[in-house]
């Protein structure tokens, strides 16, 4: 088996010891959040909805980050090259190993994608639920527990057309399929954080914790 080595044609500068406490929160807060309502949580409970806000805020908040943080998490830092993505596996592949300050190629495209299937479930939720907010559910639950069913008819919800239902069940299907993908990127994120953590000989985990990047 190959021995990994560092390129000297690609970058070489040493990540951070530890991402910083804003990457580290959106990180770990969307995946929270994503694996809570796709496997535990109810769609349209008040758990499911609060937690799409949640979701929604973290991401504003990142993409934020991505432009106002520190260098390493600045999206010019790791802007999205899908060639130089399949360069860096074809690398890993072979047994070689290149060192970023930020996001590999690789992980760069995976990180856009997964912001950008974000985008559409928290944008398709909020047409789904038109846009009610976690009180909101809140009350409108205890309303239907005390009797009062209608708490569920929105204002001018009588009257809407046809058009809008057909908006709202595409709306359905399109957060279904995105939720889904979602799933999956992280499948695929999770399996390639451990081929090349291994590749690499690093605890690529670690890092967006509390612990070293570098031994």
């Amino acid at each position: 088996m190959a021995t990994p080595r560092t390129l000297a044609a690609e970058p070489t500068v040493a990540p951070p010891p530890v991402w910083d406490p804003v990457v580290r929160l959106t990180h770990w807060g969307i995946a929270m959040s994503v694996l809570i309502n796709a496997l535990v949580s109810d769609g349209g409970s008040l758990l499911h909805v609060t937690l799409g806000w949640l979701v929604m805020a973290l991401l504003l908040l990142r993409l934020v980050w991505g432009v106002l943080g520190p260098a390493e998490a600045r999206f010019s830092a790791f802007p999205p090259n899908p060639v130089a993505a399949l360069r860096h596996l074809g690398q890993i592949l072979s047994g070689r190993v290149a060192h970023y300050p930020s996001h590999n190629p690789a992980g760069a495209l995976m990180v856009y994608a997964f912001w950008a299937a974000l985008a559409v479930v928290v944008a398709t939720g909020l047409l789904m639920t038109g846009g009610a907010t976690p009180m909101q559910v809140a009350e409108e639950k205890a309303a239907v527990a005390s009797g009062d069913w209608s708490a569920l008819i929105k204002d001018g919800e009588s009257e809407s057309s046809d058009e809008d239902k057909r908006l709202r069940h595409t709306a359905e299907e399109v957060h279904e399929v995105a939720s889904n993908l979602l799933l999956f990127l992280a499948a695929l994120h999770v399996a390639g954080v451990f081929v090349e953590g291994r590749a690499m000989r690093r605890n690529l985990v670690k890092p967006m914790l509390l612990g070293e990047r570098r031994k």
